[in-house]
């Protein structure tokens, strides 16, 4: 396992984390800890979770995992969706992240967060109380480094530019969704994130299962998340996302890889990534993934697997300059 500066914290993290979204829910507590013990031992230090997962349960379960290695893991949560009924059980004001915190502290059973992510922009919440709170909560030893997942370019930047205007500790780190068929991050938030020298921990590398060798053009079976869960069935249900992932498992097993391991190798081989984010049901699924360790992506084969899936345009629309067709670069 190879180990990668977490942006400017001289923290380092294993070059792929574990997503901790099965513990509590498709994943009981004996597997998660079976899953939790063999990431450690293949050298993963960076677990992330929520406070949404299993209605806290993963935190709960996390906390038992980490109990004998707590300063020797990197342990994150996040903040923002709804947590209760009460209309102010959500989004990312100084009430809500307050609340939140406790009780994430409270179920992860520690005396701080090293990352704590909002997990989505709150367009109802001015971003100057948001970041001023995560800043608050820094000083007071509640969490190490504030963090986004799921913002836009210029929703960073301006957080950013508040920051350092306001004098709050930067945001560190970002979550972006990344794999194969969701490339828009290529865009504009990993060449963001190169720049300012951001971490990057993308979720959902193999697509909720797309990637894993099951599905295809033809090919859909009657269990997984993108055949059980709405929400997924919405984000990959187009057909052209079983085409290229079925284009996908036959160039994997054509050079002898496991699809999921692959796939994962993929995504951590973008230049500005840090560490994807490896989610499994299971022992089994891990160990399969956990092969993307060993596996050496070469430049070649990199562009040989984007090209099955369709790349996004240019932030300006001026797909010409990817041609010869153009004035020139400098």
């Amino acid at each position: 396992m190879r180990y990668r500066f977490l942006g400017n914290t001289g923290v380092r993290v294993s070059e792929y984390g574990f997503g901790t979204m099965s513990f509590g829910d498709i994943a009981d507590e004996k597997t998660s800890r079976s899953m939790f013990d063999r990431c450690r031992e293949a050298g993963i230090n960076f677990f992330d979770c929520a406070n949404v997962y299993a209605d806290g349960r993963s935190e709960e379960i996390l906390s038992e995992c980490i109990r004998d290695c707590r300063d020797e893991v990197v342990v994150t949560s996040k903040v923002y969706f709804p947590t209760g009924d009460d209309v102010n059980a959500r989004g990312a004001s100084r009430k809500h992240i307050r609340s939140a915190v406790e009780a994430s502290l409270r179920r992860l059973n520690t005396d701080f967060i090293d990352l704590y992510f909002i997990h989505r922009f709150d367009d109802m919440t001015a971003l100057e109380d948001t970041l001023r709170t995560l800043d608050d909560l820094i000083s007071e030893g509640k969490i190490l480094y504030p963090a986004v997942s799921n913002f836009a370019a210029w929703q960073v930047e301006k957080a950013l530019g508040i920051a350092k205007q306001e004098g709050f500790a930067r945001v560190e780190c970002i979550q972006p969704m990344y794999n194969l068929v969701k490339r828009q991050a290529e865009v504009e938030i990993l060449p963001m994130a190169a720049a300012e020298n951001l971490a990057v921990t993308p979720y959902s590398p193999l697509g909720g299962g797309l990637f894993t060798g099951k599905y295809g053009a033809d090919k859909r079976p009657e269990e997984g998340r993108l055949m059980e869960n709405k929400m997924y069935e919405t984000r990959y249900g187009a057909d052209w996302n079983f085409e290229v992932a079925g284009q996908f498992t036959g160039y994997a097993q054509s050079h002898g890889f496991a699809p999921a391991a692959l796939a994962l190798a993929w995504v951590g081989s973008h230049p500005a990534i840090t560490a994807p984010l490896i989610g499994a049901r299971n022992l089994d699924q891990l160990n399969e993934a956990l092969q993307a360790v060993d596996l050496e992506m070469s430049a070649e084969m990199r562009q040989e697997i984007a090209a099955l899936s369709p790349a996004p345009p240019p932030a300006t629309d001026r797909n010409e300059e990817s041609t010869e067709h153009n004035y020139g670069i400098r």
